[in-house]
């Protein structure tokens, strides 16, 4: 188990995987939780990177800092995707290794998985077939993350590890029209419908892929019991182990959020791989599992969003 008195260090503390991460460090006991914000270090600076872990010196560190988005973003922005995620990861790896961070772990995504892997995905699956190409950049530089642990492990004896969360959701998401991910933009979209009046609300492709949702807090709390517990060179999964499809997705957060109008179709827009659904068999066995039902973790990310409504507009 990690020392709770350790120093802890959340790359992305204020994002949606950080800010589930920092919650369940303290929940666990941790007392010494840090991590700069973007304002206060430009992860893809690499001098400002080493200047500021040589600095602060942590234990151990989480690097749940990345730029994400949705399959639009993903699709119309791969150089920035692939850049900026490359920089960030190599920056923070090799600063940690000059820091003296014993113990890492890296944060990845389920996209790494090939398009079509057999379902539920399991570890082994990774590098074994073509990558979906709306977010191919986007895996790759998460790839490359998992290989640069692997490689500390093997140079330096380090035991840093990986782990792949399935699609996030919860407090603090990102809420762009555009930009997001699905549960998020759907709650948004839902929300305002219901403001407009709308008759109708579009959700984008057939609505048939499926999907799996974790709510932040369980994947804080997974990443905190895979600090305690998890040494190995392989990678990772965090998931609940049940799917839905997008339509279900969409008529369960309309009934959460009121909605009662139609929704259709629009077809033209990329439906992205057609299932990702994680094999949990390792993590389950390590003795985690996820508290969240999804309903009630949408009802409180949409309280969320309510209450937050005013910032959530102006990211965009």
């Amino acid at each position: 188990m990690l020392d709770r008195n350790a120093r802890l260090y959340i790359a992305g503390r204020r994002g949606l995987a950080g800010s589930g991460i920092a919650r369940a460090a303290g929940a666990a006991g941790f007392t010494d939780i840090v991590g700069a914000t973007s304002g206060e270090v430009d992860l893809r600076d690499r001098e400002a990177v080493f200047d500021h872990l040589l600095d602060v010196r942590p234990d151990a560190l989480v690097l749940a800092a990345a730029k994400v988005g949705g399959i639009v973003a993903n699709n119309s922005l791969p150089a920035e995707f692939l850049s900026d995620n490359l920089r960030i990861q190599v920056n923070v790896l090799d600063a940690a290794h000059a820091a003296g961070v014993q113990r890492l772990l890296f944060l990845g995504s389920s996209c790494i998985y090939p398009k079509f892997a057999e379902q539920p995905i399991r570890e082994e699956s990774l590098l074994t077939g073509p990558l979906e190409p709306t977010n191919d950049a986007y895996a790759i530089a998460k790839i490359a993350g998992i290989m640069g642990v692997q490689a500390a492990r093997r140079q330096y004896g380090l035991p840093w590890i990986s782990a792949m969360p399935t699609n996030l959701y919860g407090p603090g998401d990102n809420f762009h029209p555009e930009h997001s991910h699905v549960l998020p933009a759907l709650i948004r979209r839902f929300h305002e419908a219901v403001e407009s009046g709308a008759s109708e609300v579009v959700l984008w492709g057939t609505g048939t892929p499926r999907r799996e949702f974790l709510h932040a807090d369980d994947l804080g709390r997974a990443i905190i019991h895979l600090l305690d517990t998890y040494d190995e060179p392989q990678t990772i999964n965090v998931g609940v182990g049940t799917d839905l499809t997008i339509r279900e997705l969409a008529e369960l957060v309309a009934d959460v959020v009121g909605y009662t109008g139609e929704i259709v179709q629009d077809t033209t827009r990329p439906d992205g791989t057609p299932r990702k659904l994680l094999d949990t068999s390792r993590i389950t066995a390590l003795g985690w599992s996820p508290t969240v039902e999804l309903r009630q973790g949408i009802t409180d990310t949409y309280r969320w969003f309510v209450e937050h409504h005013a910032e959530a507009r102006l990211s965009g």
